[in-house]
């Protein structure tokens, strides 16, 4: 039977650890007691008489005794607060002596302060959810409107025009106090799903990344708020925003016209008066909007449902704790303490219970087409099993990837492949396919691994990447893209091998290779449903939006991959050449140094080195303009000194002087220092000398703290320094 500690441990909400009580710490309080008792129990076993013994027996056992004992143990004495928004506090009074008084005080101090603890946070964020839920109800009430009176227009009129027979009219409004009050706005017609900053890999307080306040985000300018993407309209004498997320180049270039517009208007005049500026909302933004408002509702549907397991699993970790307590103390407190726990707000409260009914009722009627089954496929997906078959497959593919080496190897020494007279040919056309594929699947192995640490270690990486529980990819499914990959590839050289050997044309034989990542580009933008085809295109779509930075609006998993593309530099310098060597017809006369000698490729080498460099160093800048925090443009400091170590190594090679090689030594130490002081002290938390963990931040997801200090010395030497 599973403890009930590693099953509250396996319960709990990631985000809310802090929050729950601290069973753990009772836990520990509890056994001090025990330990107390035993010792005195055993000093006054031989000063005992039958007659104590039988006395005791008669006032446990009588119907009179358990009542008058419940009232003589302890008594909890509940303190109203000043005011509605800090809550009821209690505290425990002894009513009889412990065996350990001072022992027991400090467990019943330590009981009611996880009390207090327990309902402030509930309280909180009862509140908080509560308020979401109002603001989401208006913002669809108005949507339900605004689509009423979109298809009333097109019904009324059918001969005009096409483009104005899809929108309707709104006003800006102008005048300065609503620029002022832009902050106090409650509603939109669309919510962006921002997530705030999370460069470590700790998990945030809240589980759900659809917060209404972070659609309302605001860029303080001039001592006045002033939305990057926000417009008020009026319309049927209701005021909202309609917020455009800056998430692609279309609205980041609309915005930013918007914005440009709006200063040359307030420049010249400063008070609009009666002057109104026509606005369309056409069918596409509703549309967006409807979809925006759908995954607020979902992300409050979930936060609910965690509130649910917070009260849950709390109330019976005090029912547990206190089991425990009579059973060491041999007294009856658990009825006591458990009708007031039973009476505390977070567990009387049903506010948030009505909240998701309603929520649930809504969304099925808007957004499912009162087909519960339909909506209940999005309010709470069903996680996806798995698979024995996949754990086969990667044992199956592991022994083939290991046959097909081993067979490789013994085939290359019999050919004399590795002797110093081979054919350089062959090593220098084909190793770096080898190569390549082998650092982008060892890299992809080593993630699975994460994963795998990250389940075990109870990190929702799921939330902190915005991944779908329903299509994201498991520890085993990454370790069988990976065997089947290795497999693929050493099956495709041994044949390639086996070519060469038997004097097979070397046009035919020094094909296969480029046809080996021809095919692996075509599965990966495969159209069809297959071979993991959700993951397949969110890779893309983050792809593109690495390249395209600062155009998107950067999120947790953009700027992780674009920190892996840094450490993955060798890769992309052999895939230049690889292309450079089919796409020129160099396989064709064996000539592998052509792209070597052309003055072209080897200054796209030196693009090919900056390049993640200056992506990353464009993400930080975009986070810098949506957010504000001048945190971001000292870390894009680190990318551009790396860019100008590289810069000056470039330099250097041209034209190889001791000027330059000086110039060289002190901007790349500069930058490698640079690079390390972020990574320990920002990324890593090092040098916190009040902290309760020598060295390290306070809050640490590994109990063990040499595994954070192995990583910082061995992320240095693996990394792609400027050195």
């Amino acid at each position: 039977m599973v403890k009930f500690s590693k099953q509250f441990e396996g319960q709990l909400v990631p985000e809310w650890k802090e929050a729950f009580v601290d069973y753990w710490k009772l836990k520990k309080d509890l056994k001090k007691i025990h330990l107390l008792n035993n010792e005195k129990t055993e000093s006054e076993k031989q000063t005992s008489s039958f007659s104590s013994k039988l006395v005791s027996y008669i006032n446990k056992y009588t119907s009179l005794g358990p009542k008058q004992r419940e009232h003589k143990v302890i008594q909890v004495h509940q303190k109203l607060a000043a005011s509605a928004s800090l809550g009821d506090t209690y505290e425990t009074e002894l009513l009889e002596q412990f065996s350990d008084t001072d022992a027991a005080i400090e467990f019943f101090a330590c009981l009611d302060l996880q009390l207090n603890k327990v309902n402030q946070f509930f309280r909180t964020k009862e509140k908080e959810f509560l308020e979401r839920g109002d603001s989401l109800k208006k913002q669809m009430e108005i949507l339900i409107e605004l689509k009423t009176a979109l298809k009333q227009k097109r019904t009324k009129g059918p001969f005009q025009d096409s483009k104005e027979e899809d929108s309707i009219s709104g006003t800006i409004s102008c005048d300065e106090e609503s620029v002022k009050d832009r902050t106090e706005q409650e509603q939109g017609l669309e919510n962006s799903t921002d997530e705030s900053d999370k460069n470590d890999m700790q998990c945030t307080e809240c589980p759900t990344s659809g917060e209404l306040e972070k659609s309302m985000r605001m860029k303080k300018e001039d001592g006045k708020f002033r939305s990057l993407s926000g417009r008020m309209i009026n319309y049927q004498g209701k005021n909202l925003r309609i917020h455009i997320p800056m998430t692609n180049p279309t609205r980041t270039f609309s915005s930013i016209t918007y914005l440009l517009w709006d200063d040359l208007v307030n420049q010249s005049s400063k008070k609009c008066g009666s002057d109104e500026n026509k606005l369309h909302i056409n069918k596409t933004k509703l549309h967006h909007a409807e979809k925006m408002i759908r995954g607020a509702f979902i992300e409050l549907y979930k936060g609910l449902g965690y509130l649910k397991t917070y009260r849950h699993l709390n109330m019976l970790a005090f029912v547990k704790i206190m089991k425990k307590f009579d059973k060491v103390t041999n007294k009856q407190v658990l009825p006591i303490y458990i009708r007031v726990v039973e009476s505390s707000y977070f567990n009387s409260s049903d506010k948030a219970l009505k909240l998701a009914d309603e929520v649930e009722e809504l969304f099925i009627k808007h957004f499912a087409e009162d087909d519960r089954r339909k909506a209940m496929k999005y309010l709470k997906p069903t996680q996806r099993r798995e698979s024995h078959s996949v754990t086969f497959f990667i044992g199956l593919f592991s022994g083939c990837f290991l046959a097909l080496f081993v067979g490789y190897v013994i085939m290359a020494h019999i050919t004399g492949m590795y002797r110093p007279e081979s054919n350089t040919v062959y090593m220098e056309t084909v190793y770096p396919v080898l190569s390549m594929f082998s650092l982008l699947i060892l890299h992809f192995f080593l993630y699975g691994c994460n994963i795998f640490m990250w389940g075990k270690t109870r990190i929702n990486y799921s939330f902190i990447f915005e991944l779908s529980p329903t299509k994201e990819l498991k520890y085993r499914d990454v370790f069988l893209i990976c065997t089947t990959s290795m497999t693929a590839v050493v099956g495709v050289l041994f044949v390639h091998l086996s070519l060469v050997s038997k004097g097979y044309s070397s046009t035919q034989a020094q094909i296969i290779p480029g046809l080996l990542l021809l095919v692996f580009l075509l599965v990966l933008v495969c159209p069809f449903n297959i071979i993991y085809k959700s993951s397949r295109f969110r890779f893309l779509s983050v792809m593109r939006n690495i390249i395209l930075s600062p155009l998107y609006k950067v999120v947790m998993l953009d700027f992780f991959m674009a920190d892996q593309l840094c450490s993955q530099v060798p890769m992309l310098r052999n895939l230049e050449y690889v292309a450079c060597y089919y796409i020129t017809g160099s396989y064709k006369t064996q000539d592998y140094g052509y792209c070597m000698r052309t003055t072209y490729y080897r200054d796209l080498a030196y693009a090919v080195s900056f390049l993640p460099y200056y992506w990353r160093a464009m993400q930080c800048a975009r986070r810098w303009f949506d957010e504000g925090h001048k945190s971001h443009l000292v870390n894009l400091g680190k990318y551009v000194s790396a860019m100008l170590a590289a810069g000056a190594k470039v330099a250097y090679e041209k034209e190889k002087s001791v000027g330059r090689l000086c110039l060289v030594v002190v901007i790349s130490s500069a930058a490698t220092l640079y690079q390390l002081y972020w990574d320990f002290v920002k990324d890593w938390g090092l040098l916190q000398f009040h902290s309760k963990n020598p060295w390290l931040r306070d809050e640490l997801m590994l109990q063990k703290k040499f595994i954070y200090f192995f990583s910082m010395v061995y992320m240095p030497l693996s990394s792609d320094s400027p050195l």
